[in-house]
């Protein structure tokens, strides 16, 4: 007879394990008509807005030929943009590099008074428009600021020069690496840390030993956002390189173009050099969130 109970009892509560599981099911499970509507919906607007636009920079780059596709992209000018582009991106990426582990590691691993006001200021850049940024370097190093005298005393020249065109791309860049690893160190809290420091580990070694081995995706992932960032800089880039060849970035360079009203297709072949450097920056953000993806799984 026991038996019996046990087994109605068993029934019982397999009945109510799947009745709750349906109605969860139905719950968070939209109709099929609801999901292909949304996927849909995405699906057309990505299209419109992102993949057709693209196609057409590239139509419009080789509807000339493959010869004036090249002379635009072989030009001195174009040569002369994509190296300053290459420069201030090579110098300002591992700037930021070095600037958001030292950050990030304060404010995530530490408590101290200010530790709002500091993140506040990490956000400045997101915060203010690029234009604005490169107007306050304007102001800070033109003749008009004791600073700029002095430079210009020393002959030093920073404004509507290289420096300063890697000096802006530091400034709107640098919030990416630094913004990615604070959550991630906050998260991870400080056990392991100490626990090395009490074995006797000291600063370095706790930094590479522990530390940065636990926080290597989510540093590669903001270093992928950076380096995106600093390529397509503009607005920041326009005022204080004053469109000049020597100091234009590819943006620049594909902007007096247009501006200029180039003959036949050449602002179209050198978007395509940004576009392609865009795609592949897209590319290395998808494999390793796989990547990411899989290793999670792998820990699981």
């Amino acid at each position: 007879m026991s038996s019996e109970n046990e087994a109605a009892k068993t029934s019982g509560l397999m009945l109510d394990y799947r009745s709750h599981f349906h109605a969860v099911k139905r719950a968070t499970t939209e109709p099929v008509w609801m999901q292909w509507l949304l996927i849909g919906s995405t699906f057309a607007f990505m299209t419109v807005f992102l993949l057709f636009p693209l196609v057409c920079v590239f139509y419009e780059a080789f509807v000339d030929g493959v010869v004036s596709f090249w002379k635009a992209v072989s030009s001195p000018d174009t040569i002369n943009a994509t190296k300053m582009t290459l420069l201030a991106t090579c110098i300002a990426v591992p700037l930021n590099i070095i600037f958001g582990l030292a950050a990030a590691w304060c404010i995530g691993k530490f408590q101290f008074c200010g530790k709002g006001v500091l993140i506040s200021l990490i956000d400045v850049p997101f915060a203010i428009s690029p234009i604005i940024a490169g107007l306050l370097f304007v102001f800070l190093f033109g003749f008009q600021s004791a600073i700029g005298r002095w430079l210009f005393e020393h002959d030093i020249k920073l404004l509507y020069a290289t420096p300063s065109v890697v000096i802006v791309t530091i400034f709107v860049t640098f919030p990416f690496v630094v913004r990615e690893l604070i959550p991630v160190m906050e998260a991870q809290g400080t056990e392991e840390e100490q626990a090395a420091r009490v074995l006797g580990a000291n600063g370095w070694q706790i930094f590479w030993r522990v530390t940065l081995p636990n926080i290597k995706w989510a540093l590669l992932y903001g270093v992928i956002l950076c380096n995106a960032r600093a390529m397509g800089e503009f607005g920041a880039a326009v005022v204080v390189a004053r469109n000049s060849v020597k100091t234009n970035t590819l943006p620049l360079h594909i902007n007096a173009l247009y501006q200029g009203y180039a003959n036949g297709s050449a602002p179209f072949a050198v978007a395509t050099l940004l576009a392609t450097m865009a795609i592949l920056t897209l590319v290395a953000k998808t494999l390793l969130e796989i990547k990411i993806r899989r290793t999670e799984d792998n820990e699981v």
